[in-house]
């Protein structure tokens, strides 16, 4: 498809780096892409760079890093999906640099990590990331681990991308884009590869659906899911960028029927 897309289907999450400092270069540009990454909700979205043997900051599924990257948000409706664009922006922009990163809600000391991003009330720390350069090899862990997610694996586009009403396929086409947003969306990352986004096209609009599942809501972090959520909202708003259009982010629930347990989250237009 585009450059986007080979960067999106290129970009893994890296738990082994070389142990290498990111540069001076890099680090200054990653400052520079980090001071104003907005966002379609307007929800200031705060990156904060903490080096790891300043904080002692680290995590049992990491090595050969010295950088981290953690963000900070005010409570309140839509932060988590707030942060989940605003990240994966960052996360792409990184990868162009030649720097990994892995999305980390857990596996790692929370407490330790809030304390060095300097954590105020009423403020969430959802997502934490390592930011460095990937090593040659990687870690027997981390091939454990992504083979326990199967990360390297997406569903169907069929699965997600509806026609007008809930499970009702969408004829994506290469003629009119659609199938290449369903692919820009499909390989969207998402918390133990679940995939939650349901989209329902209608008249140029395409409407981002949460389909829940138990387990990923927490004090500390939000709704993982919601973060996802973000993800995939910010693939097709690229995807629209990329095909010369441009994309209208906006929160108005079309009123379709869905089943209990789905909410209504974000609609794309373009």
């Amino acid at each position: 498809m585009s450059g986007l897309m080979d960067i999106i289907k290129a970009r893994r999450s890296v738990r082994t780096f070389d142990g290498k400092p990111v540069s001076a270069e890099d680090r200054q540009k990653l400052e520079a892409y980090m001071a104003d990454v907005p966002n379609p909700f307007g929800i200031p979205v705060e990156f904060v760079l903490l080096d790891a043997a300043e904080h002692g900051l680290s995590s049992p599924v990491i090595t050969g890093e010295s950088l981290y990257v953690a963000m900070k948000v005010d409570r309140g409706p839509y932060a988590d999906v707030a942060v989940g664009w605003s990240f994966e922006k960052l996360v792409l922009y990184a990868w162009t640099l030649g720097i990994g990163t892995t999305w980390m809600g857990g596996t790692f000391k929370r407490e330790v990590f809030e304390k060095a991003v300097g954590l105020g009330e009423g403020e969430l720390m959802p997502i934490v990331s390592p930011l460095g350069y990937i090593a040659e090899k990687q870690s027997l862990r981390e091939k454990m681990m992504r083979k326990g997610v199967g990360a390297d694996s997406r569903v169907s586009a069929e699965t997600f991308f509806f026609d007008r009403a809930w499970n009702v396929p969408f004829p994506l086409s290469p003629v009119d884009g659609t199938a290449e947003l369903a692919e820009m969306v499909r390989w969207a990352p998402s918390a133990v590869n679940k995939q939650p986004w349901r989209i329902i096209a209608t008249d140029g609009c395409f409407h981002f659906y949460l389909n829940h599942d138990k387990g990923y809501i927490s004090e500390k972090v939000g709704d993982m899911q919601k973060i996802d959520m973000g993800i995939a909202l910010c693939h097709m708003a690229a995807g629209l960028d990329e095909q010369g259009k441009t994309p209208e982010v906006f929160v108005g629930d079309p009123g379709i029927k869905v089943p209990d347990g789905v909410e209504y989250i974000a609609t794309v237009r373009g």
